[in-house]
């Protein structure tokens, strides 16, 4: 069993008591159980067979392959953050005047001008200093925002919902003038950090396949979890869509046998609790204390804070979040 140490962090609400949330301390991991390389050498020599010598593929191994291709899956190329040029598209994207592909069309329709000349050409890019103009109007780029909320349980992560329940826009709305979206979700029962922001590159960069967010959750399960339990949410379970693990796991320190913490890079849905679902547990509570290097540390519940200039260019500049 590896060892990742979590701080109980399920202590009287910070919104309530007035004070800041705990933030979880985590500590280098020892190495796993090492298996056999003759067994394993011996069952990937197996091969399942019908008797008419075709090879009999099983659930199992189609959720094995589903999985396989979300790890190979390369994804669209990753964001340039290079701030001297951007695409004038782009540009009109940013600003709000609509969509890329409709910023396409006003392009070649000939409706924009850069420094005075009408641009047509595809792919045209601008620098920082050039002034375009739309029908006339000169277009100013939207400031950068990201903000931080420590979601509440109770709220779903969409901008709009039909059905008229609580969305986490509301507890963002006086964060900023400019119009910000949610980077992943959070479900509707879960608490814990979120992030939001108008910076299309930092959101591709965070839900990219090959670069998953890092993130850790501190999960309070329906019963005692079994310390044999560890080795297999370690390795993987299967799950409908796919074999998913965890990368490092725990008891959360200073709490009981049924608080766990738990660290992922997987951006499937509801992950977490459909592996603990897996090996026979419930999870009665969920709550992300750690994204991509971020902590809840002075965030009380329901409240949000602006990143700092060093911890956005820790998102761009990292590789690995």
């Amino acid at each position: 069993m590896q060892k990742l140490l979590v701080m109980n962090t399920n202590k009287k609400s910070s919104s309530q008591s007035g004070k800041s949330s705990k933030t979880p301390s985590i500590k280098p991991l020892g190495a796993g159980k090492s298996r056999n390389l003759s067994s394993v050498k011996t069952q990937n020599a197996v091969k399942l067979t019908k008797p008419d010598g075709n090879k009999h593929i099983t659930p199992r191994d189609k959720r094995k392959y589903i999985d396989f291709k979300i790890k190979v899956k390369k994804g669209d190329p990753l964001p340039n953050f290079n701030e001297n040029e951007i695409r004038l598209n782009k540009f009109l994207s940013n600003a709000g005047v609509c969509s890329r592909r409709e910023a396409d069309v006003l392009i070649q329709t000939g409706v924009v001008t850069v420094n005075g000349k009408i641009v047509t050409e595809m792919g045209h890019k601008i620098s920082p200093t050039d002034v375009v103009q739309y029908d006339g109007e000169t277009i100013n780029a939207e400031k950068k925002r990201y903000v931080l909320l420590n979601k509440p349980k109770g709220f779903i992560t969409t901008m709009d919902d039909p059905q008229g329940r609580k969305t986490v826009m509301s507890l963002v709305k006086t964060a900023c003038r400019e119009r910000v979206y949610p980077v992943g979700r959070l479900d509707r029962e879960t608490t814990g950090l979120l992030l939001f922001t108008n910076d299309g590159d930092i959101a591709k960069k965070l839900t990219h396949p090959r670069y998953q967010a890092r993130k850790i959750y501190h999960a309070e399960l329906n019963k005692p979890f079994k310390a044999d339990d560890f080795d297999r949410l370690l390795k993987g379970v299967d799950l409908e869509d796919g074999k998913s693990r965890a990368d490092k796991a725990s008891y959360v320190e200073g709490g009981n046998s049924r608080e766990v913490g738990v660290e992922i890079h997987s951006g499937k849905n509801r992950v977490v609790r459909r592996m603990f679902e897996s090996l026979g547990y419930v999870v009665v509570k969920l709550d992300r204390v750690v994204y991509a290097g971020l902590t809840k540390k002075d965030l009380p519940r329901g409240m949000f804070r602006h990143l700092t200039d060093e911890e956005v260019s820790f998102l761009k500049m990292t590789k690995n979040v």
